[in-house]
């Protein structure tokens, strides 16, 4: 049993971390708004995750935050950004579950989006159609899979081979029963919200990381074909006209992989098809990429003439990380080991203020940058330390290196 000088205890040293984390709060409140300071430039954004989106110490997205911690993060995000994206809940698996016009669960994400509307930020939806956290349902039915067969694209291209397997290998939908879902998927998600979300990300992820064929062996490219991707743009069009639609992909620093995304958005280009942005996730590390080798990542990608919005920016700091640009959740563990490099807080400090250097450079055509997650706390690499400001909402030296970046660049203009 406590005795009274221990419950005294117990108080004071509850009273004494509550009044050191309002403290903190009001310090990291002092601090100068990324959104404000790149007003001029370019959306400085966030992906929240459903803790966030609701106020609750809701265990989602691989977070456990207490309430406190919960609500410093959206102190956070209020005070810092202007645009949000959803780190989870649009996803296909999480918006529409199970079959059917009624196995959509639509709680979350209208919790995310009304965040945004009450919050007066610019809203993103991510992602409309992925190989990645899709249920089994959606390529389910009475087709056998097929062995193996080549699919050439129209103008004689080789955009990927059908392929058993991928991690599905029951029967599976015909063309016309996937489409017809991706179409049912696409219309009832944008149109819910319609005028309230900007941006989609339409298709992510579609383009191979490796090898010559320039589309990934998913299931939409397996039963439906190449043209998944133009029907997909093609749908949200007409579900809302008004959004603009985004390709998003990874790895893009890789010259190989932006060779492919360049002959990927040109064919399209070519069939009128309604692609309006191209988002780069951008998970890079702190070893690169080089101020040299990400300038010449967007003066590639500017050559298709649309903006360019940075999706998913963060910075690894763990040495399993340091070769690593993709975004594979599977393969993320292997990139977040083996401890951080040394000096990871100034080589951190010291990429975040190349990449923005480079995106001010280039901001004609950026005109979104996008941090995957508000802290190292909620951050899906969150061994990697890879965001501005730690678990405890507090600025990192790599937040003032992004300040810096911006008033040196005032400073040139005056």
């Amino acid at each position: 049993m406590k005795t009274n000088s221990s419950k005294r205890r117990s108080y004071v040293g509850w009273l004494t971390a509550v009044l050191f984390a309002v403290g903190m709060a009001a310090r990291s409140a002092d601090i100068p708004a990324l959104k404000d300071v790149y007003k001029n430039h370019f959306y400085v954004g966030v992906a929240i995750n459903r803790a966030i989106a609701t106020g609750t110490t809701i265990q989602a997205d691989n977070v456990n935050r207490t309430e406190l911690e919960v609500d410093k993060d959206i102190a956070l995000v209020k005070q810092q950004f202007d645009q949000i994206s959803p780190e989870n809940d649009l996803k296909w698996a999480l918006i529409h579950p199970r079959s059917g016009p009624d196995g959509y669960d639509f709680g979350p994400a209208d919790a995310y989006v009304n965040f945004g509307l009450k919050n007066h930020m610019y809203i993103v939806g991510h992602t409309l159609v992925w190989h990645g956290q899709t249920p089994g349902w959606v390529f389910a039915g009475t087709n056998p899979p097929p062995v193996e067969t080549n699919a050439p694209a129209p103008d004689g291209r080789r955009f990927g081979r059908f392929r058993g397997g991928f991690g599905f290998n029951g029967p599976r939908a015909s063309r016309e029963e996937l489409l017809q879902r991706m179409h049912d998927h696409i219309f009832t998600v944008m149109r819910r919200y319609k005028g309230k979300i900007k941006v989609w990300d339409v298709v992510n992820e579609a383009i191979a990381d490796r090898g010559t064929n320039i589309l990934r062996n998913s299931l939409w490219l397996q039963i439906i074909g190449p043209d998944f991707i133009a029907k997909a743009f093609e749908y949200a069009h007409e579900a809302d006209p008004d959004a603009i639609l985004r390709y998003n992909d990874y790895g893009l620093e890789n010259p190989e992989k932006r060779h492919k995304l360049i002959t990927l958005i040109k064919s399209l280009q070519a069939r009128h098809v309604p692609v309006m942005a191209i988002g780069s996730q951008t998970h890079v590390s702190v070893s690169s990429p080089t101020f040299a080798e990400e300038d010449q990542t967007l003066t590639d990608l500017e050559q298709l003439g649309l903006p360019i919005h940075i999706t998913e920016l963060d910075v690894n700091s763990a040495q399993g990380g340091q070769r690593n640009t993709g975004a594979d959740i599977a393969s993320n563990a292997a990139t977040t080991q083996g401890g951080l490099v040394d000096d990871a807080n100034q080589r951190l400090a010291n990429e975040y203020g190349i990449l923005f250097k480079v995106f001010l450079k280039h901001q004609k055509f950026v005109k979104m940058v996008t941090l995957w997650g508000v802290n190292d706390g909620v951050s899906w690499r969150a061994n990697g330390r890879p965001l501005l400001f730690d678990g405890n909402d507090q600025p990192k030296p790599a937040f003032y290196s992004v300040i810096r970046a911006a008033t040196d660049e005032q400073a040139k203009l005056h």
